[in-house]
């Protein structure tokens, strides 16, 4: 099996010291259920859907085949929903169109998961960010692509948000992605994958 994970600096795990992230916990775990993965971290710090639109298929063409069990997994957001020069990055209405695209030319080719946007340590930047998880979660339910919110729950975690806020503001540590990969080991979808 071959997996490209591609997003932000969430995808890429920024802030863990052991350089895993979730994805990395995630495909360290999947060892136990399946011979060999590959495993591609695409995840590019600062990136928003427009950059993600912009570049995921040529970079993703070249690692995966349709002649071998190839998949793709996606996670972006918080980028789209921060505040430069008195405006969000991206518009919500974009953001949405840029996932819509993105989703639907990816399902055409691959298997496809959609993690959502994490919360970080900012009370009205998670306004929007939970607002745009829920809009993701719609439109991946129209196309038949299955959708974890990671929002709500590491909204939630002590160990999430706790890290976030003593780390610099956005990113946790080795705890935090811990608590992230846990969700998506636990998610059906990502079992499915591995049975």
């Amino acid at each position: 099996m071959r997996i490209c994970f591609v997003g932000d600096s969430f995808v890429n795990g920024v802030g863990d010291p052991s350089c895993l992230g979730w994805t990395g916990r995630i495909c360290v775990d999947a060892y136990q259920y399946k011979d060999e993965i590959t495993y591609y971290n695409l995840g590019i710090r600062r990136e928003t859907s427009a950059d993600i639109l912009k570049r995921w298929l040529a970079e993703v063409s070249c690692r995966l085949s349709p002649e071998y069990d190839s998949r793709l997994v996606f996670s972006f957001g918080v980028n789209d929903t921060t505040i430069e020069r008195g405006k969000t990055r991206v518009s919500l209405l974009d953001s949405l169109n840029n996932t819509r695209q993105i989703l639907t030319v990816a399902l055409s080719r691959f298997p496809v998961l959609m993690i959502g946007p994490p919360p970080i340590a900012d009370v009205e930047q998670n306004q929007r960010i939970g607002e745009l998880s829920q809009q993701m979660r719609l439109i991946c339910e129209r196309v038949n692509i299955p959708y974890l919110d990671v929002f709500i729950p590491l909204k939630s975690s002590w160990v999430w948000m706790s890290e976030v806020e003593n780390y610099d503001g956005a990113h946790p540590r080795l705890a935090g992605y811990a608590e992230w990969a846990n969700l998506v080991k636990s998610w059906w979808a990502w079992q499915a994958w591995l049975k």
